[in-house]
């Protein structure tokens, strides 16, 4: 399951990055991946936590992106 998802990501990257030697031209963006074991979706402060502090991810979350719906198999 792991090397599936590191795979994944791997694959992902290798096309969103451009190869050695191109310049990234204005449409060209970054990510940003957090992966984090044993977070609940409602520990950090822009999914509704008032008891942990999250000041940084919040403004990663207002100004960037945030995935609201997601799938666990287990």
């Amino acid at each position: 399951m792991h090397s599936r998802l590191i795979l994944t990501l791997a694959l992902f990257l290798s096309f969103a990055y451009p190869a050695s030697g191109e310049r990234a031209g204005p449409s060209q963006f970054n990510i940003v991946l957090f992966l984090i074991d044993d977070l609940g979706w409602k520990d950090v402060g822009c999914y509704g936590s008032d008891y942990y502090q999250t000041p940084h991810v919040d403004r990663l979350a207002r100004d960037g992106a945030r995935f609201t719906d997601a799938y666990a198999a287990c």
